[in-house]
């Protein structure tokens, strides 16, 4: 927990939920163990929405389809959305979900590891939103680079691995390191790219949101 655990609850005491499916489909991830969105990510992608009313998305990490949907349902202007799902015991519980929100023709579902379909996807995209494997974030950034539009948003979610972030690589399990490092290299990246303006917020398991520059600005 990074900020104060009765600081984040009353937070959340404040929201006003979600729709009934979608609130149906947390139920049914928790209960399965399916790691989703926490509340105050909710929130605050609800919010980013509202702002930058983006037409097109690109979600990296799809789960069992919580995310997309909570997107496709609260972002105030039409919208396509496109999300990379590479565990296959949850794509058909994803695509099952979007037919019971009426969502298929809105959101499109590609199978597979995300480094492969990243590199197939040429439309440009003025909203991202990555939560896929963290260690893998490094990797996926070139392409993420390279779909982003300018004065689009990228949006990263748990980037502080609940703190760990700030530890000595010696002071994290031996199998955490890699993840470990690779997430710093991440966000040294992003907070030191020439093409990206980035803020890194204790929201969560830590967020990033990133806008790109326009070329004049560059």
């Amino acid at each position: 927990m990074i900020v104060d655990e009765r600081l984040v609850t009353y937070i959340n005491s404040l929201d006003m939920g979600n729709t009934a499916l979608l609130d149906q489909i947390e139920k049914e991830a928790t209960e399965q163990y399916v790691p989703i969105i926490r509340k105050e990510m909710q929130t605050f992608l609800k919010l980013l929405l509202a702002m930058k009313k983006p037409a097109r998305i690109l979600e990296v990490g799809t789960a069992v389809g919580f995310s997309a949907l909570l997107m496709a349902e609260y972002n105030p202007v039409p919208c396509q959305i496109t999300t990379i799902e590479n565990y296959e015991k949850r794509i058909p519980i994803a695509r099952e979900n979007f037919r019971r929100a009426g969502r298929e023709a809105q959101i499109t579902l590609h199978a597979g590891d995300a480094a492969d379909v990243l590199k197939t996807l040429h439309e440009p995209y003025d909203f991202i939103f990555m939560d896929a494997a963290k260690g893998q974030y490094i990797h996926f950034m070139p392409d993420i680079l390279r779909l982003l539009e300018e004065e689009g948003v990228l949006v990263s979610d748990n980037v502080l691995q609940d703190g760990d972030i700030i530890e000595s690589r010696f002071a994290v399990t031996r199998r955490n390191r890699t993840i470990h490092k690779r997430m710093r290299d991440y966000l040294y990246e992003l907070t030191h790219s020439d093409e990206l303006v980035t803020a890194v917020l204790p929201v969560g398991d830590g967020v990033t949101v990133s806008t790109r520059k326009r070329r004049t600005e560059r």
